[in-house]
């Protein structure tokens, strides 16, 4: 495992979701013995249809349009990304800053975002997070 990247490579789970760090690879994801078979299941049977196997979960949410199968599927699975984005603050006082804001957005505003507006708003993925409850009722 890449050095600088340990901190975005991981696998977390709380009662309501599955989080997973942007770095990760799908092939690394398949690898990973604490990652639920039902999710493994579901990128071997329907993200690799448009996605190979060593993109990462950025890189692959980062280029994903409405169009992919692989978006579709995530939508079913009710996925939410955890961005950060350069964003205008006004404070009560002075002037407008710019900086950095961490938000979750549902798949589909996302991917509603051009690849133009996300280099523009210097977008950053860090995290995937998929419901547990998207995931039980996905039939595979």
């Amino acid at each position: 495992m890449e050095q600088e990247n340990r901190d975005y490579k991981y696998f977390m789970q709380d009662t309501g979701s599955i989080y997973l760090g942007a770095k990760l690879s799908y092939a690394e994801i398949l690898q990973d013995e604490m990652v639920n078979f039902k999710y493994k299941s579901i990128v071997e049977h329907y993200i690799f249809k448009d996605t190979e196997p060593d993109t990462t979960l950025e890189s692959h949410f980062y280029y994903m349009t409405r169009e992919q199968f692989s978006f579709r599927t995530y939508e079913q699975l009710k996925a939410k990304v955890k961005i950060c984005i350069l964003e205008e603050k006004r404070p009560l006082f002075g002037k407008k800053k710019t900086g950095y804001a961490t938000k979750v957005m549902p798949l589909g505003a996302f991917a509603s975002m051009n690849l133009a507006q996300k280099k523009a708003k210097g977008v950053v993925i860090q995290e995937l997070a998929l419901s547990k409850l998207g995931l039980m009722t996905f039939s595979v």
